[in-house]
């Protein structure tokens, strides 16, 4: 039997509605995946996001490991030593300083420098020193730093020529420090890395003029000696010439090595 008019009709609109219904399924199916798509997408943002934000940070943001900068008016350091609170190496005992006053000639680019080392008052350091000596240590070694302006300082005895720590000798105590951080022109103390009383190395500075050195979380800077003659002759060979560059606080302009140590 022929279907009648109106059931044709009744079947087209059947057919238009199933196929409208399709459309509408499979649009929403393609949105579906499109939302899915950009929201995996809009994750992966966030998550670069945020790792990038992490990397500035801990390089360039505030959480960045701090590092000494030189400045004029910078305190003598060395690089950090490898661990904090205990000796680092063969450090030698207190006693070898004999709990005396010595006296001895420090030669640096061929300028004698007379100088004492006080035993007594900083038995520790003085024993590290005289152990370097001993040992014949120091000869060759560069003076790495000058300081033309602040704290007039100059500072030897590191292991490359650079100020780098010697990772496998490092000791402490502070001693005899300055409780109010004035070192006068002569004096002669050693070095350490900031906020650490047990960076004490090879590394010693010069006070060739009056300066103050603020103490930090450790403390001061162990004053072991003074210079007792040859300070001017140093000023005018070496220390008058300034830094290398544009800065107050570097190299020195003239070329500055340890000649020769000698003590009694």
């Amino acid at each position: 039997m022929t279907p009648s008019k109106n059931e044709q009709r009744q079947a087209r609109e059947r057919l238009r509605r199933f196929t409208a219904r399709q459309s509408l399924h499979a649009h929403r199916q393609r949105r579906r995946r499109r939302d899915n798509i950009l929201g995996v997408a809009g994750g992966l943002v966030v998550i670069a996001l945020a790792a990038a934000t992490q990397v500035f940070f801990f390089t360039a943001g505030p959480g960045a490991q701090a590092t000494a900068t030189p400045s004029p008016s910078a305190s003598p350091s060395a690089s950090p030593s490898p661990q904090a609170g205990q000796n680092v190496g063969d450090i030698p005992q207190p006693s070898l300083s004999e709990n005396r006053k010595w006296s001895g000639t420090l030669t640096l680019n061929d300028v004698p420098l007379g100088i004492t080392l006080d035993g007594t008052a900083a038995p520790q350091a003085v024993a590290v020193f005289v152990q370097e000596v001993q040992s014949g240590y120091f000869p060759g070694k560069r003076c790495h730093r000058l300081t033309d302006a602040g704290s007039l300082l100059i500072q030897c005895g590191s292991v490359d020529g650079t100020g780098s720590a010697d990772p496998s000798f490092a000791f402490g105590p502070i001693e005899n420090a300055p409780a109010d951080g004035q070192y006068p022109a002569g004096t002669i103390a050693m070095a350490r890395a900031a906020g650490n009383a047990y960076s004490q190395g090879h590394q010693f500075f010069i006070m060739y003029g009056d300066g103050t050195i603020d103490n930090d979380a450790a403390g001061g800077y162990t004053v072991i000696g003074h210079v007792t003659s040859g300070l001017d002759k140093f000023v005018t060979d070496i220390a008058r010439a300034g830094v290398t560059g544009d800065s107050h606080d570097g190299a020195p302009a003239v070329p500055t090595t340890i000649t020769d140590v000698a003590i009694h």
